[in-house]
């Protein structure tokens, strides 16, 4: 499978590295910002920055290459040319290729049920991320907020800053060189319980991008990496 990358930034780099151990997988090109792919490739993976997004996406639909899009804090806006020509090519999103944050959204999901058994009990949620990361909240952070209100109706989505009673609030910090880390808390005047996710190393979320490209061959239309993880992931929870 020959693959195109879109930027040499931190997953990039990840990426370009972790392909390099897979003997079914050739990266052709890899291009950063300013830069135009040199020729035809299966896919790609976008690792490049938001503003860039549209532009990739544009590259995507003339040349008929199917996107893996790793990217985050970009306007999903940009989707819709390909929600409204499904056959085009295949657009996969997230903004975590973990199966382990896939797994813990599941978590998320039960935690904001049991939630829900409790009118006095609390959600909320703390991430923290390298100086340089330019988005705030993460796309992860926001993705497990939108678990946690999905399983507990009296939430309406999530916010940062003061708290509001039906929100889940967010707090973001922005120090040092942490990958990501993120922990979901639940709250109530008689115990706490609280999820966690640490990442320690990118190879991580490059392995996950890898399988997303595989699992794209051959598919059409907008999908997400939890249709990856679902094939895994969701069997553990039926035995």
């Amino acid at each position: 499978m020959r693959i195109g990358i879109f930027g040499r930034g931190r997953l990039g780099s990840a990426a370009i590295e972790a392909a390099a151990k897979e003997s079914d997988i050739e990266v052709a090109w890899t291009v950063d910002l300013g830069e135009s792919p040199s020729g035809p490739v299966d896919a790609a993976l976008d690792c490049s920055a938001a503003g860039a997004v549209g532009e990739h996406l544009e590259w995507a639909l003339e040349s008929g290459t199917n996107l893996v899009i790793a990217t985050t804090g970009w306007d999903k806006a940009l989707l819709e040319k390909v929600k409204a020509d499904p056959g085009r090519i295949g657009v996969m999103i997230s903004p975590n290729f973990s199966l382990s944050v896939a797994f813990a959204r599941r978590v998320a999901l039960a935690l904001g049920r049991f939630a829900a058994l409790d009118a006095e009990s609390s959600l909320g949620i703390v991430e923290h991320h390298h100086t340089g990361k330019a988005d705030a909240p993460s796309g992860t952070a926001t993705l497990l907020a939108e678990a946690l209100a999905e399983g507990c109706p009296r939430y309406s989505g999530w916010n940062m800053g003061r708290a509001q009673a039906d929100k889940i609030n967010i707090a973001s910090l922005r120090i040092g060189a942490e990958i990501g880390y993120h922990e979901v808390f639940y709250e109530t005047a008689q115990d706490n319980l609280t999820l966690s996710h640490h990442a320690l190393s990118r190879g991580m979320f490059a392995k996950g991008a890898l399988a997303a490209l595989r699992w794209m061959a051959g598919r059409k239309g907008l999908h997400t990496f939890d249709e990856v993880a679902a094939e895994v992931i969701d069997p553990l929870f039926e035995r």
